[in-house]
């Protein structure tokens, strides 16, 4: 074998490593993300869905069942809402019929928290029917409480 098909070939198989590897991007942080617990990732991937399905739908009462009275909303835009009952009608009001929460597909990470819950990140955006806008990604946090049996959603930071 030459020195040229040597190097044609470790070429060759570096380029298809690099392409093997670059699948294997985490969309936070740039570390590969396997789940602590796939049990408590496949329950908080399926509350987040339930919660933004109704979200996207206008269910409230399954939107309100999902929020823990002393739900914590941190705004990078907006601010801090504490109270669950401003929430809501923000929710009725300013979201219902008009906008969708998309998520980024792959985004989510999910972390147990001893004694407590989870804490969830990833990407999502929110396509306003009226502008008819370009979907943009953005982070956020979810901080969900484990209690008797049933998921509350207790924080949540959102960032544009």
């Amino acid at each position: 074998m030459n020195t040229k098909t040597i190097f044609l070939s470790l070429t060759v198989a570096l380029l298809l490593n690099a392409c093997a590897s670059s699948k294997q991007t985490a969309p936070l942080g740039g570390i590969v993300y396997t789940p602590v617990s796939k049990e408590v990732y496949d329950e908080i991937v399926a509350i987040d869905k339930k919660f933004f399905d109704a979200y996207n739908t206008c269910d409230l009462s399954t939107a309100d069942s999902l929020l823990s009275d002393d739900i914590e909303f941190y705004h990078d835009l907006g601010g801090l809402s504490t109270s669950k009952t401003q929430i809501m009608n923000g929710l009725k009001n300013n979201i219902c019929g008009k906008v969708t929460r998309v998520l980024k597909e792959g985004s989510i990470e999910v972390y147990p928290i001893k004694d407590y819950g989870a804490v969830q990140m990833g990407q999502h955006g929110f396509y306003n029917r009226a502008e008819k806008n370009e979907i943009k990604y953005s982070k956020f946090v979810h901080i969900w409480r484990l209690d008797g049996g049933a998921w509350r959603l207790t924080r949540v930071v959102s960032l544009h």
